[in-house]
């Protein structure tokens, strides 16, 4: 008797043995949490919360905290901008101050602290022919459009700083520019 049933266990240990794989367990207690499912960001699906996920935007909603910059990005709009745009902040010691920090962290290494064109880059010769403010026909409205669009060589700078800092940076560059001229 102990005979046959010692076989059968020994049987049974072969018969579950050979049905495992070591590289696929046989039984998963949370198969999703192994084998993912890919969800669509845009896609119907009543997985999560009754089919309301990741919806797109309603139509002509405005991001909380994002205003609208109505100027395209053309020469036109440049043009426009530089005749109608004009600063919402006051010209003040704060602003003027927080324009030149942000001014020798963003534009003095192409621009120069002076803002006539000789930048560390530019006397490096990484990046030549950077415009002096006094050659330009500037106005606190066109430095904001290159700041927000970029113009030429020059990118866009409106991921690294928000509107009132654009404003602040052309209350700066338009000092610069007053100082230049007075030479």
């Amino acid at each position: 008797m102990k005979k046959i049933f010692l076989v059968l266990i020994f049987g049974i240990m072969i018969f579950l043995e050979s049905c495992s794989h070591p590289s696929k367990p046989n039984y998963q207690y949370f198969p999703n949490m192994y084998e993912p499912i890919g969800y669509e960001t845009y896609a119907e699906s009543e997985a999560f919360f009754n089919g309301i996920e990741a919806q797109v935007p309603v139509k002509n909603t405005i991001a909380r905290g994002w205003d609208p910059y109505d100027f395209p990005n053309t020469n036109e709009g440049y043009e426009m901008a530089k005749i109608n745009l004009k600063s919402p902040i006051e010209i003040d010691e704060e602003n003027l101050f927080n324009g030149k920090e942000l001014y020798g962290i963003y534009c003095a290494v192409c621009h120069g602290k002076k803002g006539d064109g000789q930048g560390i880059l530019m006397t490096r010769e990484k990046f030549l022919g950077i415009p002096s403010y006094k050659d330009r026909e500037i106005t606190p409205g066109s430095i904001y459009h290159v700041l927000m669009y970029g113009k030429n060589a020059m990118g866009s700078h409106a991921g690294q700083v928000n509107a009132k800092e654009r404003w602040q940076i052309a209350q700066h560059v338009m000092m610069l520019r007053s100082n230049l001229i007075k030479k």
